[in-house]
């Protein structure tokens, strides 16, 4: 069995019951949102002289964890690795859109994240299973992968 298809049928033992799935389906999605907008909120003022300046306003901690994230996802399977490229490129435009809202973005994305993990804590309870993360800690990797293969399996795409 391929290291991919483990990761996942692991995860997915915690999330068998229809309401924690709803719960994951949409609180990981804003987990990862959250996440990196609160690191986007650390800039790297020496990356955005490297980079092209319509580029600049993505130098930040939450890009090197997108760039990071895709590494491990390329290491588990190219089409999940491309999805989350997608994904991701769709979370730095959320988070920037914020921005240039005037909205601060650390605030929006702490309440993002505690409501977020608060129904994820309200599925768990609900499913009677503890968090994949608490026993092997890259399952917090896994569970956007989890939910892409969903996706792709709907649509039919190998991974």
């Amino acid at each position: 069995m391929r290291k991919v298809d483990q990761l996942l049928d692991e995860y997915g033992e915690s999330h068998q019951t229809k309401f924690n799935k709803l719960i994951h389906y949409i609180c990981v999605p804003a987990i990862v949102f959250s996440v990196v907008g609160l690191l986007a909120c650390i800039p790297l003022g020496f990356l955005a002289r490297m980079l092209p300046a319509s580029l600049a306003p993505y130098a930040h901690l939450g890009s090197v964890l997108i760039v990071l994230s895709l590494l491990f996802y390329l290491r588990l399977s190219v089409p999940l690795a491309i999805g989350m490229f997608f994904y991701s490129a769709l979370v730095l435009w959320g988070n920037y859109q914020i921005v240039a809202a005037g909205l601060p973005l650390w605030l929006v994305s702490v309440a993002i994240f505690v409501v977020a993990w608060i129904f994820q804590f309200i599925g768990h309870n609900h499913e009677g299973k503890k968090p994949s993360f608490l026993k092997d800690v890259q399952f917090l990797m896994v569970g956007p992968a989890w939910i892409l293969g969903f996706v792709f399996r709907k649509w039919g795409i190998p991974y």
